[in-house]
């Protein structure tokens, strides 16, 4: 089978930091799904990994975002069988998902949303489960019809957790939400993923959210030790702060007069420890294709690089190294397969 991968940590400036190859085709077993990929998204640890984790010469497949078909199932599997569309996030202990057939633990998969194409779905698991986890599981946010009036800054909010964070806090809670962006575009993105307000993060914060009164909840989503110091002065005490990006060398003391709560997200703990409660992240997509299938959330997918190969992956690569992607990019099937459109 068909498959782009790397076998070496290298730069993007690198033409050969991903390259096409050929692997042979997984067999399921146990609780796995052989699936046909349709189509990925890139993310943020796509990126790290290729520059930074070494494979030592191994040949080591990428993508943690995927949707497609399942063609085989293992013989514990029960949620799923041959024909079902699915979509998930995957693990990063096991092979990605640039392949043109992948193995995945069911637990972790969820049903297509049915109004979504291959590529629109494909852009979503990752980053929603992320924002879904952080929310719901690791704050605590309650969703509707409870209500929740507290208000909610979202840093990042153009990014891809950031785009459906702010969906899910203005579609399923009560809670305001404020976004910070820095670009007309990635502005606009904001308002139109929910965003009641939306601020400049290339500027200090303090003074254009004080408007808006304490912070009961910060999601920092990149940046966090520059933003630290603002995060701290902004929250209310009592308050919560979640986040996802490294924040190397950052001093969390000046959260403790305020007893402000710090949560950790890692969208992998799952299934990198086999948790009791893996098969929850299965459950919450399928939650998340429910509400997308009924229009109360949309797919965050931005951009349609092309489909899947190396050059294309290097330049999808590239373009989430910047730092400055809006929403998400994705590829769209194999060349010449029957997840690319042609």
């Amino acid at each position: 089978m068909r498959a782009v991968a790397y076998t070496k940590a290298s730069p993007i400036s690198d033409e050969n930091c991903l390259i096409d190859i050929s692997l042979e085709r997984p067999q399921p077993s146990g609780s796995d799904l052989l699936v046909e990929v349709r189509a990925v998204s890139i993310n943020p640890v796509d990126v790290k990994r290729r520059a930074r984790d070494d494979p030592g010469g191994e040949a080591r497949v990428l993508g943690y975002d995927a949707s497609g078909v399942v063609v085989a199932v293992g013989d514990q599997a029960t949620r799923f069988r041959a024909g079902d569309a699915v979509y998930y996030a995957g693990s990063i202990l096991r092979p990605g998902a640039n392949c043109e057939f992948h193995a995945v633990d069911e637990r972790i998969v969820g049903h297509k949303p049915t109004r979504l194409s291959f590529v629109e779905a494909a852009a979503m698991p990752l980053t929603s489960l992320t924002a879904w986890e952080l929310m719901f599981e690791r704050i605590g946010v309650r969703r509707l019809p409870a209500q929740d009036a507290r208000t909610l800054l979202v840093i990042g909010g153009a990014g891809g957790v950031g785009s459906i964070a702010i969906q899910l806090a203005r579609r399923l809670t009560g809670l305001t939400v404020i976004a910070t962006a820095s670009r007309e575009e990635t502005r606009a993105w904001c308002f139109e993923m929910g965003a009641h307000h939306v601020v400049d993060h290339s500027r200090p914060l303090t003074a254009q959210v004080q408007a808006f009164g304490a912070i009961d909840i910060v999601l920092g989503l990149n940046a966090n030790a520059s933003h630290l110091p603002d995060i701290a002065e902004l929250i209310a005490p009592l308050g919560h702060v979640g986040l996802i990006d490294d924040a190397k060398g950052a001093d969390f003391m000046a959260f403790k007069s305020k007893s402000v709560s710090i949560h950790w997200e890692f969208m992998f703990t799952r299934s990198r420890f086999s948790t009791p409660d893996m098969a929850r992240q299965g459950e919450i997509l399928d939650k998340l294709a429910r509400a997308l299938d009924e229009g109360r959330l949309r797919s965050t997918l931005r951009e349609i690089v092309g489909p899947i190969d190396a050059a294309h992956l290097r330049e999808a690569h590239r373009r989430v190294e910047t730092g400055r992607a809006c929403g998400k990019i994705a590829l769209d099937g194999f060349p010449g397969s029957c997840g690319h459109i042609v």
